[in-house]
């Protein structure tokens, strides 16, 4: 009999949708994806490069679970001058992806049918990854109108003596939203006296275009109580590469590496080496790149009576569709069945009547895809 727990998961809807509109390029159709989360931009060579000379030199065997010293050290150096902190690479562990690094945290901190606070609309694998590990994911609901930024007063009524933790995620996918430090210091109050976590995934952290990033752990209140999940993915454009990590305290750090250990050993050893050197790497081009993408789209929606979340970072838009189909499953399968143009339906994020878009893609594509949604939407009027 197959674990009940896993069945009652369902697929990620992005990937869903992404491979509909694979199928349809693979039989000749013109189809524009604005679906991926992920950078269209080559690894920077350098990256390439210092994985190659890796491989070159045998370092292709087993490492520390927790991930080579080097690379945290430098993970460490990078948190800490961005954050005011003084984590240690004892705090670190370096993991096959954000994902990877997530779900190690969530089997280090959850008890069956504990329970974590997820920030709707929601990263689709928020909710999976608690059900893996045998939590009960709680839903809260955002609200548009404060462009989906939580408020104590949102969450409060959710939490319960079985809560664990609750997950952050700023910048946010799927709105764009960067949460201000005020965000941190009502949920401090909120939680001072209760024994939960913050789970803050930064993932997108130096995609900010508009004001600062902030992270729970520059409140030293906060510190002791939050795990960062971070990774290389977005910010260099390596997501195949498979390299994330985790940032927490000591003791937590220690059951991380310890389910690490027994899951994967250590993350790709090349790949480590790879990572290493990122930091070193002059990202600004990529940032000015998707700022340039970001006007762009905004600026194509202002001439359209679509509502959005106006997004500070990362690289989404988040448009409000609930005008013209409050199913918004079937608007973007419909939009892909007659505009030949691939979005991700919002319901997947836990808001109904929305769709998310990602401007990580060409000027060229992005004026082809919203000039599509743009035709879809004046034939449904």
């Amino acid at each position: 009999m197959i674990s009940k727990i896993i069945k009652s998961i369902q697929p990620s809807i992005t990937l869903e949708l992404n491979a509909k509109a694979i199928e349809l390029e693979k039989s000749g159709e013109d189809v524009v994806k604005l679906t991926a989360g992920e950078p269209d931009f080559i690894t920077p060579k350098e990256i390439i490069e210092s994985a190659y000379k890796a491989m070159l030199e045998g370092k292709t065997k087993y490492t520390d679970s927790a991930g080579i010293l080097e690379l945290r050290e430098k993970i460490a150096d990078f948190i800490n001058s961005r954050r005011n902190t003084t984590y240690t690479p004892d705090n670190i562990v370096v993991s096959n992806g954000g994902k990877q690094a997530l779900y190690n945290t969530l089997l280090a901190l959850l008890n069956p049918a504990d329970e974590v606070i997820m920030l709707d609309p929601a990263w689709v694998s928020y909710e999976a990854q608690i059900k893996m590990a045998r939590g009960i994911p709680v839903h809260v609901p955002l609200k548009f109108k404060n462009n989906f930024i939580p408020k104590a007063s949102d969450i409060e009524p959710y939490l319960s003596e079985r809560t664990k933790a609750i997950i952050i995620n700023s910048p946010n996918n799927p709105t764009g939203a960067v949460y201000p430090e005020e965000t941190f210091k009502e949920i401090y109050e909120l939680i001072k006296d209760r024994e939960i976590y913050i789970i803050s995934d930064e993932v997108y952290e130096k995609l900010v275009f508009e004001g600062d990033f902030f992270s729970p752990t520059q409140l030293e209140e906060l510190r002791e109580r939050t795990i960062i999940i971070n990774a290389f993915s977005k910010t260099w454009s390596m997501t195949g590469w498979r390299v994330g990590y985790s940032v927490a305290p000591k003791e937590i750090s220690k059951e991380i590496k310890k389910i690490q250990s027994h899951l994967s050993s250590n993350i790709n050893t090349p790949a480590q080496y790879g990572a290493l050197s990122a930091f070193d790497v002059d990202i600004d081009y990529y940032i000015e790149k998707f700022d340039e993408r970001r006007k762009f789209v905004l600026n194509k929606f202002n001439q359209t009576d679509l509502p959005y979340v106006y997004p500070k970072g990362a690289f989404y838009l988040f448009i409000d569709v609930s005008k013209y189909d409050t199913n918004d499953l079937n608007f973007c399968n419909q939009l892909l069945k007659t505009k030949k143009l691939a979005v991700i339906p919002g319901s997947g994020f836990g808001a109904k009547g929305f769709i998310r878009i990602s401007y990580a893609n060409s000027i060229e594509n992005l004026e082809k895809g919203i000039n599509r949604l743009i035709e879809y939407i004046n034939e449904v009027r």
